[in-house]
């Protein structure tokens, strides 16, 4: 089971790219509510060396009410990751499928959630993909 959504950024450097995921995000309603700087802090806490990796806790607000509205446990699973990082030459962005709520619970109150939130994601990625 897949359970990312991804766009190679070939030409980007990391740094624009992840200016540019923050706009996309905010252009299709999302929040970054938490960001995590994965390559710092094991450099700080370990002492291991790794390629840029940023994890971005993402939220849309309306969407996470509704989610929690159908169910109080979703919140294991929000906010919306969307990790920024290099892969070789290129910089990555991958978000984590909305879907994944409702294949997790089962619950399918949870679909017209995911659904909205994959669409919206959808078009935060495809406009980074954009030339």
């Amino acid at each position: 089971m897949s359970y990312d959504r991804t766009v190679r950024l070939a030409a980007t450097d990391f740094d624009t790219a992840v200016t540019a995921v923050r706009k996309a995000l905010a252009d299709h309603g999302f929040g970054i509510l938490t960001e995590i700087d994965v390559a710092a802090t094991l450099k700080a806490k370990l002492g291991h060396d790794m390629e840029d990796y940023l994890i971005l806790g993402a939220c849309n607000p309306p969407l996470a009410h509704r989610a929690l509205e159908a169910d109080r446990s979703i919140g294991l699973l929000l906010p919306c990751n969307v990790v920024v990082r290099r892969d070789g030459d290129q910089t990555l962005v991958q978000a984590l499928d909305p879907g994944t709520m409702v294949t997790l619970t089962g619950l399918d109150a949870l679909k017209p959630v995911a659904d909205e939130a994959t669409a919206r994601l959808d078009a935060a990625l495809n406009a980074l993909a954009a030339p």
